[in-house]
């Protein structure tokens, strides 16, 4: 997920507190995405929080990702990367990443989280919008009593849901969680794409399972959400347009929690 500046420029810093990750893992899941797991120094972040990355591929950047993982003292972190066009650091981050390349890691930020005495949440997510959500719910899955949940994750097509498998094991692991696929189209694209070829397995929902339309659409059917947590996480168009639609259908603004915007 890309937040703050963009990625093409420059952001000078002060001498903010900084760590170090070593990548240990890098897993391309589709042409456009990849899965970036690191180990390295505790990284004091909250779930649900991003952090910015300097990656060695191109040292004068920092870009802001979100963790996919909850706080690890072991200094595990992983990271969902999807290519944002004409972006630096995404395309090196998908394509060049090598096992044994340092990252430094500074300024964890963010307000999306669950509260405490939440019972019911639904959480939204748009593509790679799904990593901060997902370390949300392995945070919340520590609690003594964790809230019913239901994940609604979105994409162009049944490809693009690229952690469907993961999400549909969790499922099993957790029984106050639902999730509910979204695609905007129930048939994926004519092209084929390698890397998902590569990676395909049988474990995962149906076409018959997932919704058709935006998570916006989804959300505007389902009326006024006014005893939920809402928590929102994908592009600036996505999270902007699922907003509003909860808005205009009645759920309370102060129930929203967002990044992307």
């Amino acid at each position: 997920m890309t937040l703050g500046p963009d990625e093409t420029g420059e952001i000078h810093l002060g001498a903010p507190t900084e760590w170090a990750a070593t990548v240990v893992g890098h897993h391309r899941l589709r042409h456009d995405i990849a899965v970036v797991r690191l180990i390295g120094d505790y990284v004091p972040f909250v779930a649900g929080q991003s952090v910015e990355v300097q990656i060695p591929q191109h040292p004068g950047l920092r870009r802001r990702l979100s963790p996919a993982l909850a706080p690890s003292r072991d200094g595990k972190l992983e990271f969902h990367v999807r290519t944002v066009p004409g972006g630096w650091c995404s395309g090196s981050i998908v394509a060049d990443t090598q096992p044994g390349d340092e990252w430094r890691i500074t300024d964890p930020a963010g307000w999306l989280s669950v509260d405490n005495d939440a019972t019911d949440v639904v959480m939204l997510a748009g593509g790679t919008g799904l990593a901060p959500l997902r370390s949300i719910l392995l945070e919340i899955s520590r609690r003594p009593e964790p809230p019913r949940t239901h994940l609604f994750i979105g994409g162009r097509s049944p490809r693009d849901l690229y952690a469907s498998d993961m999400l549909y094991l969790l499922t099993g692991e957790l029984p106050w969680l639902t999730v509910v696929p979204v695609v905007e189209s129930p048939d994926d694209p004519t092209w084929e794409d390698p890397w998902y070829e590569s990676c395909r397995v049988d474990v995962g929902f149906d076409v018959d399972e997932m919704l058709e339309g935006t998570l916006a659409d989804v959300v505007g059917e389902m009326g006024p959400l006014e005893h939920h947590q809402i928590l929102v996480c994908g592009s600036p168009g996505m999270t902007t347009a699922t907003i509003d639609r909860l808005i205009q259908t009645g759920t309370p603004a102060e129930a929203i929690r967002y990044e992307g915007v």
